[in-house]
């Protein structure tokens, strides 16, 4: 038995040598054995080491571009902003004019040439992942494709400079998830096979951490929002995309906050109490707009002609620029000025209406049916929040600033129902590692009380709005096929 073991290793060439059994060298073979079995086990390692690299290279790749395009939404997107504020400041009535065809430019892109490049694009991601198998390749391709990429970026560019308070973050993730899907498509039939779900996650991630520049954030956004896949499964490739996209950014941006550092220190006593009062507040804010999106885009649904469509873009664009005009134009663009006013100077305590004004820009400017996301708007109405309420508690301006985090921690919540990943972000963007514990406080209090307004996110109903659409878009290509073969 021992012979014909021999003669088998020997064809295979698993040892050099011969060799004749008898009791003396049997010592000899058993050694011989072990050496055998230690190359097996090398060369397995070095099979699976191979295998996990070729594997692992897509997702750096796509990880690189993923930076690449979101330092050029970034300057982009920046300038747009900038150049609308310039109009406003230089005659602000030809926003008048200019408002009105930039909505519907925006929306017009979208409905011509890539209609799920509509809104924020995280309900178009988690859809893809809920689909994400072989067989549903072609309804994947709608939800994350190259045109998607470009659309996505126009869209949202025309929409801000005609004064939408809308933010990049949420469209840049929808954007790297494209990205990510292409890679994986364009890799040769030799190439291991990678996860469609793993890769779509992985490419969300990398997105929300290059937008905010908050690897850990994306990392818990992956997690909490997108799946209830264990991390294991695919820790390896979203630690490293999340690494190099964060690293692209850097490397082309600088190393930087998205806030910056303000000051939380001598916090008083009675601080956590007022942290949740602003949590309820804010939470419950965000959750009603949320819902108040949600009502109007089941009534848009129903419209039956663009005529209506246009009359409504009318309305959206030219109440926001009225609203600008004759109130306040913090309504306009992101409010990320807002935010570092409120945090970085001595201008801590906001107007009374600046929360409502900056919840309604959002809601005319999300419920157009252009690009755009709702992230950084969030924040913003949040930041306004925690200021406001402040301000009426006469609370010092360490306290201020904590309030103002705290709000957006919790206004954040409410719209995405994510506790963690809002207070991560927030967390990340201010590096106050101190204020871990108020965040976390804040986000988990805000996301228990949005419940009471609705048990289901913005993002939820997107997605199974979307899933729904691609089905009856699929059972009416189907009805077509079967009537042309007839």
């Amino acid at each position: 038995m021992i012979e014909i073991y021999l003669i088998y290793c020997n064809k295979l060439k698993l040892f050099d040598f011969e060799l004749e059994i008898n009791g003396s060298d049997m010592n000899l073979f058993l050694n011989r054995v072990r050496n055998i079995g230690k190359r097996l086990i090398d060369k397995v390692r070095n099979d699976k080491l191979r295998q996990n690299l070729l594997q692992t290279i897509p997702f750096w790749f796509a990880a690189f571009i993923t930076g690449l395009v979101a330092v050029f939404y970034n300057k982009g997107f920046a300038m747009a902003e900038k150049l609308t504020t310039t109009i406003f400041n230089f005659h602000a009535w030809l926003l008048f004019i200019i408002s009105p065809v930039c909505f519907i430019g925006s929306w017009w892109l979208v409905k011509k040439f890539a209609p799920y490049s509509i809104g924020s694009g995280i309900p178009q991601v988690m859809a893809a992942i809920d689909l994400a198998t072989p067989k549903n390749h072609d309804k994947i391709s709608k939800l994350l494709n190259y045109r998607i990429i470009i659309i996505k970026i126009i869209s949202s560019f025309v929409l801000i400079i005609g004064g939408g308070a809308i933010g990049r973050e949420g469209p840049t993730i929808q954007i790297a998830g494209s990205i990510f899907r292409k890679i994986n498509e364009l890799l040769p039939n030799w190439w291991p096979k990678i996860s469609k779900k793993n890769m779509i996650m992985t490419g969300a991630a990398a997105g929300l951490a290059a937008a905010f520049n908050t690897p850990l954030g994306g990392i818990v956004f992956a997690v909490e929002e997108l799946t209830k896949i264990h991390l294991s499964n695919f820790k390896a490739a979203i630690f490293t995309g999340v690494i190099i996209a964060g690293l692209t950014v850097q490397s082309l941006l600088g190393s930087y906050l998205y806030l910056g550092f303000p000051v939380v220190t001598n916090l008083t006593d009675y601080i956590l109490i007022w942290v949740v009062i602003v949590a309820i507040i804010a939470g419950l804010m965000g959750s009603i707009m949320s819902k108040i999106m949600w009502f109007i885009i089941k009534w848009k649904n129903k419209f039956k002609s663009d005529s209506q469509h246009l009359l409504y873009l009318l309305f959206c664009s030219l109440s926001i620029v009225t609203i600008a005009y004759f109130i306040n134009e913090g309504i306009l663009g992101s409010g990320k000025s807002l935010m570092t006013t409120y945090l970085f100077t001595s201008v801590k305590y906001t107007h009374w209406y600046m929360p409502i004004l900056r919840i309604t820009g959002q809601i005319l400017s999300f419920t157009t049916g252009s690009s755009g996301g709702v992230f950084g708007p969030g924040l913003s109405a949040g930041a306004s929040i925690g200021s406001l309420v402040s301000h009426l508690l006469d609370l010092p301006s360490s306290d201020t600033n904590l309030m103002i985090l705290a709000g957006m921690v919790a206004f954040l919540t409410g719209i995405t129902r994510a506790p963690f990943t809002s207070s991560i972000l927030v967390l990340e963007m201010t590096d106050r590692n101190n204020l871990i514990l108020h965040l976390m406080i804040a986000g988990i209090v805000a996301n228990f009380v949005s419940v009471i307004i609705d048990r289901q996110s913005i993002y939820d109903h997107l997605k199974h709005q979307y899933l729904a659409e691609i089905l009856t878009e699929e059972n009416i290509e189907t009805t077509k096929n079967e009537n042309s073969r007839t």
